[in-house]
């Protein structure tokens, strides 16, 4: 192991141990290709980068100097085709392992990778080559996806390129790569150039366009080495599709520069129990997914895992429930340390090496960034006032976006007076811990109360019925909003009215009586992200459609 992210970063520690302080320092032409992956691949070429598993194919290992080979063949095959410095390439490769050299190979050419999941339709497509002027598609073979870019009305893109079998219409990924040459030449990059670029959802309005430039992978160390708390010789997984910003977050920049192995695991549906047979199979020492995730893998159960090689365990994405904190702890020994951040940024928020869990909290500030808790006016939130998270973005600290692509009004709005604005709401204890509240969106106004979604999922998981639980606000004419609980039943249980007003009393006891969701459904499944993420949003759109239905 060679430390490079000593190359990078300059830490101070307190008394007790923790890091309090974290300063990343970068050279103008900084490339996370050239100067992390080949560097690693030249002076230790053996040291395993990927190790990749499927549900339909043998276990594949990656060296560096494998990645390092099959990216620059990559670069050279794409340069070929007329992609270069700037250029916008759409990458839709669920979880192929050559979506890791392709995107290494964007990056030294200085082209903008931008990620994509696999579930995008007709017109997510469409908008999404005009709104951002996208040039190539690569996209993967093993999802309806292929078939959704060859129905849509994009004659703009002239390269459309396909990992898995040849198609005709698309140029074959596998052996144009076999075919390049090994020899690259490194390009010019500088490290505040465009680099990297999201689609992120919005709840009334188009995806926004996140765009990151070169040093925000450099804004992953402390992702990778604090919080994840990867070991350089140990096997480091989070579950994550590679059209999610989490999958960036913790399968490739902060890992590979801490020069730790990432693992990956494609399959077709998340399985409880087929995760916990590769964490078993496969020792992997630190394992990040949502709270969700985790409290699948309890209901599923664990016993029969061998779980022993775990050593850490992070929780992201959504607010974390105390039982299921609880629950894992007693089961595997081990804290779920939690952490917050967005598309737009790093890790902001998080509970680091060192630190003591507070369960259902976010933690404490990153020490890489300034970090306020504000109200309307921007004024500072004392101690147990809720109000929006904000990052300083004066001076620039790298892992914060350069801004949405090709709309300064929203940048602005996002971006302003020295300070990145999350949209997110929390309130801080007199230990300085971060308790999130919700979204903007998510916040309940109910007759002049604004009510936390959070707070209210989790007395309802307390409940020995509920399995999984959504709270959200429903239009009503008197109160503005009520509160409605979606719910998952645990096996053995029934809707049923009485369980209904079961559940309304219990509330009613665990937190303040005004907040019971007046209303209830019962579902098989809440609708969810490719993460895994709960999507409140969804159940709201659908709510208030009703409610307008209902109206007319």
């Amino acid at each position: 192991m060679r430390g490079i992210n000593e190359r990078y970063v300059e830490e101070t520690y307190g008394d007790d141990g923790i890091l309090r302080e974290m300063k990343i320092h970068y050279p103008e032409n900084y490339n996370f290709g050239y100067d992390i992956v080949d560097d690693i691949a030249i002076n230790d070429p053996d040291r395993t980068a990927l190790v990749w598993d499927s549900c339909h194919e043998a276990e594949r290992r990656f060296t560096f100097a494998d990645i390092k080979r099959l990216s620059d063949k990559t670069a050279n095959y794409l340069a070929s085709l007329g992609i270069g410095k700037g250029d916008m390439v759409l990458m839709i490769m669920k979880q192929r392992y050559q979506f890791w050299y392709t995107i290494v190979a964007l990056h030294k050419l200085g082209a903008v990778a931008i990620p994509a999941t696999y579930m995008l339709t007709k017109h997510d497509i469409e908008y999404r080559v005009r709104a951002a002027g996208i040039k190539a598609i690569i996209c993967t073979d093993q999802t309806p996806v292929s078939k959704a870019v060859e129905a849509s009305d994009i004659p703009e893109v002239k390269i459309r390129i396909l990992v898995g079998e040849p198609r005709e219409g698309w140029l074959d990924f596998d052996a144009g790569v076999e075919a390049a040459s090994e020899e690259l030449e490194r390009r010019d990059t500088k490290a505040t150039e465009p680099f990297l670029m999201y689609f992120t959802s919005g709840t009334s309005d188009n995806p926004k366009m996140v765009l990151h430039d070169h040093t925000y992978s450099l804004g992953h160390i402390l992702t990778a080495k604090h919080w994840h708390r990867v070991d350089p010789e140990g096997l480091h997984f989070t579950v994550s599709d590679t059209g999610w910003g989490k999958a960036v977050w913790g399968k490739l920049y902060g890992q590979w520069i801490m020069e730790s192995a990432v693992f990956v695991y494609e399959y077709d549906k998340f399985n409880p129990s087929d995760i916990l047979d590769m964490i078993e199979k496969h020792r992997i020492t630190s394992l990040c997914c949502p709270p969700t995730m985790f409290r699948l893998y309890i209901n599923a159960g664990l016993e029969g895992h061998d779980l022993s090689s775990l050593k850490h365990c992070n929780i992201a994405g959504e607010a974390l429930n105390p039982d299921t904190f609880e629950t894992w702890r007693k089961a595997t020994g081990l804290t779920l340390m939690e952490g917050f951040g967005q598309t737009e940024t790093t890790l902001t928020v998080a509970t680091i090496d060192g630190m003591e869990a507070k369960p259902g909290s976010m933690g404490k500030p990153s020490p890489q960034f300034k970090v306020d808790i504000v109200d309307e006016n921007g004024r500072h939130c004392p101690a147990g006032v809720p109000g929006e998270i904000v990052v300083s973005i004066e001076p620039k600290v790298p892992g914060i976006m350069m801004g949405y692509y090709r709309d300064p009004e929203k940048t602005a709005a996002t971006l302003r007076d020295g300070w990145h604005h999350t949209g997110d709401v929390a309130w801080r204890d007199e230990d300085g811990y971060f308790w999130y509240v919700g979204r903007n969106d998510d916040i309940i106004k109910s007759s002049g109360y604004r009510i936390s979604p959070f707070e209210i999922e989790s007395a309802l998981m307390l409940h020995p019925s509920v399995l999984e639980c959504a709270v959200t606000g429903v239009p009503d004419p008197v109160r503005g909003q009520i509160i409605k609980a979606t719910i998952v039943l645990r096996e053995g249980w029934e809707p049923s009215d009485a369980l209904k007003k079961e559940i309304q009393d219990f509330t009613k006891k665990e937190t303040a009586p005004y907040k019971y969701p007046r209303a209830v459904e019962f579902v098989k499944e809440l609708p969810k992200s490719i993460s895994g993420k709960v999507r409140r949003v969804e159940i709201r759109n659908r709510d208030i459609e009703d409610a307008k239905n209902r109206g007319n």
